[in-house]
């Protein structure tokens, strides 16, 4: 079974037991939550798509850490103007494993 979920303004394919990095949530190391927004649940051959959400499906998950990614590195360079800009960005993420879908 598995679901296609919204979560931090992304969508993202679970399946029960699977571990993935999505943008920080505030919520305590350990603590378990339900995600409502639940766009289509899969079992087998049979698919249900919502219109947005699936109507009583939820995912549960467990917040397994926080922490911060690699760094990006942005660079803006104009030739012939002695210009070079450097900056970078590590955005915060939460790691979360999925413990159950109901759907």
């Amino acid at each position: 079974m598995y679901a296609v979920i919204v979560t931090g303004g992304k969508q993202y394919r679970v399946m029960q037991g699977e571990t993935l990095k999505v943008e920080k949530l505030d919520l305590e190391e350990g603590q378990s939550f339900d995600i409502e927004s639940v766009l289509m649940v899969g079992n087998g051959d049979k698919v249900t798509v919502g219109t947005p959400n699936v109507a009583g499906a939820k995912v549960t998950a467990k917040i397994k850490s926080h922490g911060r990614l690699d760094k990006v590195r942005i660079v803006k360079f104009r030739r012939r103007k002695h210009h070079r800009k450097q900056m970078g960005h590590r955005q915060y993420f939460t790691e979360i494993e999925i413990t159950g879908i109901a759907g």
